[in-house]
């Protein structure tokens, strides 16, 4: 079957009263650039509508063929009607809800998946977005494993959990979207229609790996991941990427030569290294059907109330050179990572790494080529330096 272009889908739904069947109540939102809001992928686009009273809901019409995508989702309409979670959201799936003139089909009404709004964002721009709020990452690791724990004792599973597919509501919440690849009980026996994002998912998963468990790999990755980055934020910019957190495919398959393993592990944090322990069965079985879903439990962390450090002395010791730790850079940080002791001569751009409490007195010095120094946002934290850590390049903050 072929499908719409997507600017045929447009045109169609700026006139959603006369194209759409039962839900011809709602209209197109259209935003401030005068275009459609929306987001639009390899295989479906999704469009934000609104019905009289002011709800809001997302419209996705597909572009491209899919093998049984409506025997599918009504399975998983089916299954879904009880489940009542806040990790997930209603949809319906309604075969020939949505007329298109089109000029590269010869039918003209298509289907379509109505489901309510998440507003909010997707996990990996919340983690960004918040990089320097250290209780804002070690809650949303404590959120994702509530949702891990809820996630692996059901019969169905999503098929492809990544951060895109994961929505932080405004109130901190999660929520699961986009349900293409979902597993329920009565699929059991069939293929996988899609095996879910490489840098998400078991190196040995095949479409015969298709029950409750395809979420496991997957929930332990990116829960590693999550707390790890919460306990050491710079690390999403030394081993993450785009659409992506800190372990990606490469690591599954060679992971005794994983990088970021032998920097975070054996960790002082007995949390970070019970989910180390708990990826790596998971990498060696290819799912944890033989172990408790409460492994991924960890404890909610304590509200940090602002404060203003004092008292900390902006002086750099013999012992602390001796024991420093480097960053890529090459610049020169206290055992703890907590203080900035040297950065080398000859850089012209740095940005001071997030939890960075103290800058040490003439950590600048000799940086005549430096031209720019970023300085991260502090939540709960003030940043502590004398005058004397920038003289030397001419600036006082």
């Amino acid at each position: 079957m072929n499908y719409p272009l997507l600017s045929e889908y447009i045109t169609s739904l700026k006139d959603a009263e006369d194209n759409l069947d039962k839900y011809n109540n709602l209209r197109l939102i259209i935003g401030s650039d005068g275009y459609p809001m929306m987001s639009s992928g390899n295989f479906a686009a999704v469009f934000k509508m609104q019905d009289e009273n002011g709800n809001f809901f997302a419209l996705k019409c597909f572009l491209k063929d899919q093998p049984n995508r409506n025997e599918s989702y009504k399975k998983i309409a089916e299954e879904l009607e009880f489940a009542s979670s806040n990790f997930l959201i209603k949809f319906k799936y309604l075969e020939k809800e949505l007329f298109v003139y089109s000029k590269n089909c010869k039918e003209n009404e298509f289907p379509v998946l109505i489901m309510d709004w998440v507003e909010g964002t997707t996990l990996d721009n919340y983690i960004r977005e918040n990089i320097s709020d250290t209780y804002k990452l070690d809650t949303l690791s404590y959120q994702f494993s509530h949702l891990s724990i809820w996630l692996a004792s059901q019969p169905f599973a999503h098929g492809d959990l990544k951060p895109d597919n994961i929505m932080v509501r405004e109130d901190g919440s999660l929520v699961l979207i986009d349900y293409d690849g979902m597993f329920v009980p009565s699929m059991q026996g069939e293929k996988s229609r899609e095996l879910g994002t490489p840098d998400f998912r078991h190196p040995l998963r095949t479409e015969d790996m298709f029950d409750e468990h395809i979420d496991d790999f997957a929930l332990a990755s990116i829960l590693l991941s999550l707390k790890a980055i919460a306990l050491q934020p710079d690390l999403l910019d030394k081993y993450g990427a785009k659409d992506r957190l800190l372990l990606s495919t490469a690591d599954y398959r060679n992971i005794s030569e994983c990088k970021i393993l032998k920097e975070i592990y054996p960790s002082s944090n007995q949390d970070l290294n019970k989910l180390i322990a708990l990826f790596t069965l998971a990498l060696t079985q290819t799912n944890l059907a033989n172990v408790s879903y409460q492994l991924f439990n960890i404890p909610k962390p304590k509200e940090q109330k602002k404060k203003i450090i004092k008292n900390i002395s902006t002086k750099v010791t013999e012992e602390e050179l001796k024991e420093a730790w480097k960053d890529e850079f090459g610049a020169k940080y206290s055992k703890d990572k907590k203080k900035l002791l040297k950065v080398p001569s000859n850089i012209k751009e740095y940005n001071i790494r997030p939890g960075t409490l103290v800058i040490g007195d003439k950590a600048f010095h000799g940086c005549e080529s430096l031209k720019s120094v970023a300085i991260p946002r502090y939540s709960d934290w003030k940043l502590v330096f004398r005058s004397s850590s920038f003289s030397e390049i001419g600036c006082y903050p």
